[in-house]
């Protein structure tokens, strides 16, 4: 019941950062994003108008943030040094930073971007203006394919994921309000996570809980990425269900089309198409196996059925830190990136979740698989078939 990234990750980032710092011929390497902050330090935060910039040296590890994280920060091992501005922008805070490197007699660096990104209005000097910069992504690189430490976290994600999905599909009934019916399940799956898992849960979360599970309803699920609509559940209805939890900071996908009472002829008719190219997909992973294949497979099994014009999205995406990671699992992927990052890689974990959509209601399920060195694990495991997706009251 894994629920912290173990120190011996971060010594194992940190040193394939350095040797890259030494190949690229830089002397330092620089990170603005929060993300890649915590990946490669444990330090983590909200990404907001603050800007946190963080160097790292052959022998250095140095930050510099807004002063009201320095007391968060202060406690981090693998951090040597913490600067810190008042707040910005009286603070200057791109100026500290370069103090900092200066500090680090670092002149070249090679950072993730050439100054902090503009979040929530921040208006900043680029780095280049204080110091030579090369463009690098090692840390985004490097999340494509997760550690076994990184899949034990996904996987104990995907295990209270199904527990909160359990009470979602044991509080909804007609008349009940999705919003509530929402919040409901994933509070009672957040107090079974802390209480099981105690001192052990690593807090990542500022007034949610640790689980989430909730859904849209009715003409909503027509679309992709609708809403939680101002309506009360009805006999009759299509739902796209979503659960996840956050353990250390890494997240699985658990989607399902459920239904509410027995669902229609044409109800079942697009939950089968919908079912059957999941599988597909499922069946198509694989260590070696390139992205653009699994998509094009499910493309194809679409068009056998005539039913391309009901597809919205491609087959899935890479997950762990981010909701969204690259590699995609897309027709055109092969053509964005080289030849030798086109094929899947073991351990890569990706969200499967072919949909269809038609004019009234949207057809889902999302599993979070992880490729290996054989095959393929898939970490979720709420029951699939329709049966077992039609709630009953």
């Amino acid at each position: 019941m894994p629920t912290r990234v173990p120190d011996s990750e971060f010594e194992g980032r940190l040193a394939d950062v350095r040797e890259k710092i030494a190949d690229a011929g830089v002397d330092a390497g620089v990170w603005f994003g929060a993300t890649s902050i915590e990946y490669l330090t444990g330090f983590d935060h909200i990404q907001t108008e603050r800007p946190v910039v963080l160097a790292v040296t052959d022998d250095r590890i140095e930050i510099t943030v807004p002063r009201l994280e320095v007391e968060r920060v202060q406690s981090n091992p693998r951090i040597d040094a913490v600067h810190h501005y008042f707040d910005y922008p009286g603070g200057k805070p791109l100026e500290v930073a370069a103090e900092m490197l200066s500090g680090l007699d670092a002149r070249t660096v090679a950072a993730d971007a050439d100054g902090a990104p503009g979040t929530m209005g921040y208006d900043g000097p680029p780095l280049s203006e204080f110091v030579e910069v090369q463009s690098q992504d090692w840390v985004g690189r490097m999340r494509w394919a997760k550690s076994d430490a990184e899949v034990a976290l996904i996987r104990e994600s995907a295990r209270w994921g199904n527990i909160a999905h359990r009470y979602l599909a044991d509080y909804t009934e007609p008349g009940a309000h999705p919003a509530t019916v929402s919040q409901r399940a994933s509070m009672d799956a957040s107090r079974a996570m802390l209480d099981a898992l105690g001192e052990r849960y690593a807090t990542r979360t500022r007034g949610d809980g640790p689980v989430r599970a909730g859904y849209i309803t009715g003409p909503q699920t027509a679309l992709p990425h609708g809403h939680t609509a101002n309506r009360r559940i009805e006999e009759g209805d299509v739902l796209i269900t979503g659960a996840s939890a956050n353990v250390d900071g890494y997240h699985s996908e658990l989607e399902r089309t459920m239904f509410v009472g027995d669902p229609t002829d044409e109800q079942e008719h697009y939950f089968e198409l919908m079912l059957e190219a999941q599988t597909i997909a499922i069946d198509a992973l694989g260590p070696g196996v390139p992205l653009s294949y699994v998509d094009r497979q499910v493309w194809d099994y679409f068009e056998e059925q005539g039913v391309t014009d009901l597809a919205q999205h491609h087959v899935g995406h890479n997950i762990g830190m981010g909701g969204h990671e690259p590699p995609y699992i897309d027709r055109g992927w092969g053509e964005h990136v080289d030849d030798g990052d086109a094929e899947m890689e073991p351990g890569h974990v990706y969200t499967i979740e072919p949909g269809l959509y038609t004019d009234t209601y949207g057809y889902r399920h999302s599993d979070t698989v992880a490729v290996t060195e054989e095959g393929t694990e898939t970490l979720t495991y709420y029951p699939r078939d329709l049966e077992s997706n039609v709630i009953t009251w």
